[in-house]
């Protein structure tokens, strides 16, 4: 029997499992991209939020078995399908092919967050409201910076979600700014 679960459930959730507030605040800045992302293509915001929410949320317990094993719990919870599909795209393995836009806006921002993030972070001011694209569009060319962040998977999930990339870093950008305190990102 699957029960549609709220928000409220899904952050609590993720909270009980995730130790890191570092990792805590990734899963919260991704989910604002992904209800920004709800809003211009019109689908279900909060479903998308759960989504963005959850998507690491086993990360610390299961590493080794990450999402797979998170989506196996999650389904017990009767969580949706395709929140469960779009949470075992985003680890980019060919056996999750993303078939839905939410799974392919899921793997286009995951990423992406973790860059902005890292050039947040080295701003004088540490604050995303300083970050300006051109300079975000730099650090995104330097592959010495942050260099665990794949680039490439930033290129290949905006044109999966087919959105150029300019626009792309331009719009999860502006969608971190406009939700910058709550993130820890201010």
């Amino acid at each position: 029997m699957a029960i549609y679960m709220v928000y409220e459930d899904a952050l609590a959730l993720m909270k009980r499992f995730t130790a890191s507030e570092s990792l805590q605040k990734h899963m919260l800045a991704v989910e604002a991209a992904m209800r920004a992302y709800a809003r211009r293509f019109g689908e279900d915001e909060e479903k998308w939020a759960i989504a963005g929410i959850l998507h690491d949320f086993d990360y610390e317990k299961y590493p080794e078995d990450h999402p797979v094993r998170g989506v196996a719990m999650l389904r017990e919870m009767g969580y949706p399908e395709d929140v469960l599909e779009a949470i075992l795209g985003h680890a980019d393995l060919p056996e999750y092919p993303r078939k839905t836009l939410m799974a392919r806006a899921l793997f286009a921002v995951d990423e992406l967050v973790g860059l902005i993030t890292a050039a947040v972070y080295v701003r004088p001011d540490r604050s995303i409201r300083s970050l300006e694209l051109p300079s975000l569009k730099k650090k995104f060319k330097d592959k010495a910076f942050a260099a665990r962040v794949d680039r490439e998977g930033i290129v290949r999930g905006a044109s999966e979600l087919g959105v150029e990339l300019d626009e792309h870093l331009a719009f999860v950008l502006e969608a971190l700014k406009a939700d910058a305190e709550r993130i820890g990102l201010g």
